[in-house]
């Protein structure tokens, strides 16, 4: 016992002594929230696929060059649907969370043919975020489909004066 006691007082005087100093906890690249501003988006299609076994309503393809939107992320944290919407949709944020570097938020859309659900779930960063976009359609004819996109944006400055406003139909963390 007194050999383990003392051993256990050399090896905390030699600890002591160690020029090596402690490991730093390394600071987390998740930020609390999106920094306000306008966002350059790229979407790039991973797949679409029927779900009605019928010839999917849409242009799109898995493949298809990426594209590119921008939109608002206003003073108060909240994402301007624009932001995931597909053109011409019709959309309302019916869920979201946007806040410690994880992003996740529901839309519910409407199309002259039928509705359209989309999920954005993924992660930020202060100025940026990346997630994966799946939307599903439930059209009144066939034609129903399924897609995954991934999705990345960057903020590239100050939103135009009008759309720096919270409004409804955006996302609040």
């Amino acid at each position: 016992m007194r050999t383990i006691i003392v051993g256990l007082a050399a090896a905390a005087v030699l600890a002591g002594c160690s020029d090596a100093t402690a490991p730093q906890p390394q600071e987390s690249e998740a930020a609390a929230a999106l920094k306000p501003g306008e966002y350059a988006i790229t979407a790039k299609i991973d797949d679409v696929h029927s779900t009605d076994k019928t010839t999917p309503v849409t242009k799109a393809k898995a493949g298809d060059p990426p594209t590119t939107r921008r939109a608002c992320v206003a003073a108060d944290g909240s994402i301007a649907a624009e932001a995931f919407a597909d053109a011409g949709d019709k959309c309302a944020v019916s869920s979201s969370y946007v806040r410690g570097g994880r992003l996740s938020v529901q839309l519910t859309c409407s199309r002259p043919n039928g509705q359209v659900m989309q999920l954005a779930d993924g992660d930020f960063k202060a100025d940026s975020f990346e997630a994966k976009l799946k939307t599903a359609t439930y059209f009144a004819g066939s034609g129903d489909y399924a897609m995954t996109r991934t999705m990345s944006g960057k903020r590239v400055g100050e939103c135009p004066a009008a759309s720096a406003k919270p409004a409804t139909g955006k996302a609040k963390g």
